[in-house]
């Protein structure tokens, strides 16, 4: 009897350590949640894909092993962005729309450090991704015309190029964009280029930008 008794407790405990920590995941998520919704909004510039991709971390986050993650709210914010970022690469999405929306802001405001900071990581992402897939000239075309609505006469004086050329380039990276070409990537020239595009989205002087890009395709 006292055994059955016993075993009755240890299980009553057991039960109530599950719900608790059941309930402390909740809890962590529902924190986390406008955030997440915000991080996924950046990147899809959709509400409902956004609401999905947040639905999708906390699928993932109930299925995690919670008691090896140091930081929940970094593990969530990474895995939102990630979900976001692979919608942007899925079939459907490139087939729909170009891969223009997903570009960090350009516009510039004061911020948080933890906006800054999704900032920053969204750009490194989105930056990576024009390194793997588009030549130095797409590159160039891309990034002036579509983050910072630049006029095709514009970008053909800075490129040295005619100013059909440029259009072509722009049409092309929009292309290669939705393939799954991966050119290799130097640490180096991602910094950069990341750093750069950065300080000319806050101050609004893109000169060291324009020149970073017209160099890159005279290499």
């Amino acid at each position: 009897m006292h055994l059955l008794e016993s075993h009755g407790d240890h299980a009553e405990q057991t039960d109530d350590r599950s719900v608790g920590r059941r309930d402390g995941a909740v809890s962590v998520f529902v924190s986390a949640a406008p955030r997440l919704f915000a991080i996924g909004l950046r990147v899809l510039q959709d509400v409902g894909e956004a609401e999905d991709v947040v639905q999708e971390t906390w699928l993932r986050w109930a299925r995690a092993d919670r008691s090896v993650v140091i930081s929940p709210p970094a593990f969530l914010a990474l895995t939102t962005t990630r979900l976001a970022i692979n919608v942007v690469q899925s079939a459907r999405r490139r087939h729909e729309t170009s891969a223009g929306p997903w570009l960090p802001e350009t516009t510039d405001r004061s911020v948080s450090p933890e906006t800054a900071a999704e900032r920053r990581e969204a750009a490194d992402t989105a930056i990576r991704l024009l390194l793997e897939r588009l030549t130095p000239a797409e590159r160039a075309a891309y990034l002036l015309r579509v983050a910072f609505d630049y006029p095709y006469r514009r970008i053909s004086e800075i490129l040295h190029l005619g100013e059909d050329h440029a259009r072509q380039l722009v049409r092309r990276a929009r292309d290669h964009l939705a393939t799954e070409r991966c050119h290799p990537v130097s640490a180096t020239a991602h910094r950069r280029l990341v750093q750069t595009f950065l300080a000319a989205a806050q101050t609004g002087d893109l000169a060291e930008l324009e020149e970073l890009l017209a160099t890159g395709i005279a290499r």
